[in-house]
């Protein structure tokens, strides 16, 4: 345990994005985060029906864990509150983590246990942006054009999913969603150097081609700062494999508190 200025035990957990994405002034610029240990509070937390129903569980038990009252969730980078989500849980039980998973090879669910602790971290580029901006350039490979965008935080994935929600319930008749657009338009930050959204909006829906969303999201997926959850598997036939890591209840609940 770290030595601090709380009143409670805590340890500090580094990002992957080092700090350097968030402004100057941010309490994130650090590249670290204090974070308490989860005690029976947080268990109540866990346990908590009502949390579980409205799918704020995971949201609520991250808040109730980060110590300084400075730091927000919402100010979180995804991948770095998925560092923090990580080091939550093996703090609170340990690294091991037994889970069912699909053998690749036999098709069969099985149980494994993953060591939590392997688990690859994607630092961020340094190069790729300036010190305390997240902003990105990419010039898409097929139209040309450049774009800058950010990398979402905590915040943002919560404003697209309620404007996922609410135009799913205003075109529930299409079946169609609206959650790729919504999420390019929240992250992009200019074309061409135009910056009013009216244009970046247009340019979303009616100019930006799937041959480009396609390079672009996979551009994204190369530069995030993140926690990789795949680890080494052996099947049941001996092969190895790299699989998904599956984050479900279990995860913060394991089978023997459960």
């Amino acid at each position: 345990m770290a030595e601090n200025q709380y009143d409670f035990p805590t340890e500090v957990l580094a990002l992957p994005s080092k700090g350097s994405l968030y402004p100057e002034d941010s309490p994130l610029r650090s590249g670290e985060i204090d974070v308490k240990y989860m005690t029976a509070k947080e268990e109540d937390i866990l346990t908590s029906t009502n949390l579980i129903e409205k799918g704020l569980v995971i949201d609520r038990l991250l808040t109730s864990v980060i110590a300084d009252p400075k730091v927000k969730l919402d100010d979180l980078l995804i991948g770095d509150k998925n560092a923090l989500m990580l080091g939550t849980r093996v703090l609170g039980y340990g690294k091991d983590y037994e889970v069912v998973i699909e053998d690749p090879d036999t098709g069969l669910e099985v149980e494994h246990t993953f060591d939590l602790t392997e688990l690859e971290t994607k630092k961020v580029d340094e190069k790729l942006f300036k010190s305390g901006e997240n902003k990105f350039e990419f010039k898409l490979p097929h139209s040309k054009r450049v774009i800058e965008f950010k990398l979402l935080t905590h915040k943002d994935e919560r404003d697209i999913e309620k404007e996922v929600k609410a135009y799913t319930k205003i075109a529930q008749a299409s079946g169609v969603s609206n959650e790729l657009t919504t999420r390019l338009k929240k992250q992009l930050i200019s074309v061409d150097g135009e910056t009013e959204r009216k244009v970046i909006n247009n340019f979303v829906d009616n100019q930006f081609l799937s041959l480009d969303t396609k390079e672009f999201r996979k551009y994204q997926v190369d530069i995030t700062p993140d926690i990789i959850f795949e680890a080494e598997y052996t099947s049941q036939i001996g092969d190895p494999h790299t699989v998904q890591i599956p984050i479900g209840v279990r995860f913060f609940w394991p089978e023997s508190r459960a």
